[in-house]
């Protein structure tokens, strides 16, 4: 079932987030921290490592800037808060973490390359074994979010099932779209946006992730782009 790994990886958020909420107060306020702070360097460190996986910099580089440009030009990020923004008005009650809970949780969880590899092998094959990964890490993870950041961690649980279910849909329905090269540099711009997270968690750089995004979409065009026209050159 092209689903099964995007329904386990929202169970997880789900039972890790709502674990976080519980404890949130109950956790010395440290100690939240520290588990913030510890899945940032565990994110840095994810995010540098899929991303030195690029086959060019290049591609990376490309990608990047002309996702950035289009992403900043759309206001992606701007939306993205605007609405976590309308989701505190309408539920928060006071809470001032809602917002931020909601976008950080749903950068954290639906962007990166376990993402989109995992829900494309699961919708080409059936196979959930990326995504029962990724559900581990993002039940961790949702836990130290929830706690630190309150239950707007939980509302990522819709964006989980409508976005990386349409990526599984999407790989169900276009087997053999992407060739490998292609996966590889949208897995490395996966990567360095994951960094880019890392950063924002640690607190170390408040950097605009979102406006990113189209990055991911850039990079096999440009992959494809190369390949039309060094084969154009040979002939």
């Amino acid at each position: 079932m092209f689903l099964s790994g995007t329904l386990l990886n929202a169970a997880t958020v789900l039972a890790g987030g709502l674990l976080g909420t519980f404890l949130g107060d109950r956790l010395p306020e440290r100690l939240r921290e520290n588990l913030v702070r510890g899945v940032g360097l565990f994110t840095l460190v994810m995010g540098v490592k899929f991303a030195l996986e690029t086959g060019n910099l290049l591609y990376l580089l490309g990608s990047i800037v002309l996702g950035g440009l289009l992403g900043t030009q759309a206001g992606i990020e701007r939306r993205l808060n605007e609405l976590g923004d309308a989701l505190q008005r309408r539920f928060g009650r006071g809470e001032g973490t809602i917002a931020e809970g909601f976008v950080t949780a749903t950068i954290v969880f639906c962007v990166g390359p376990l993402t989109f590899l995992g829900s494309i092998q699961n919708g080409l094959s059936g196979d959930a074994t990326l995504l029962t990964i990724k559900s581990v890490l993002d039940g961790f993870t949702a836990i130290a979010l929830a706690a630190a950041l309150g239950w707007g961690v939980l509302l990522t649980v819709a964006v989980i099932l409508v976005y990386q279910g349409g990526l599984a849909a999407g790989a169900a329905a276009f087997s053999g779209l992407l060739s490998a090269p292609q996966l590889t540099e949208m897995n490395a711009v996966g990567g360095l946006l994951i960094l880019g997270v890392g950063l924002k968690l640690l607190r170390i750089r408040d950097v605009s992730v979102a406006d990113f995004l189209p990055a991911i979409l850039v990079a096999p065009m440009l992959v494809q782009a190369v390949a039309i026209f060094r084969e154009a050159i040979v002939r």
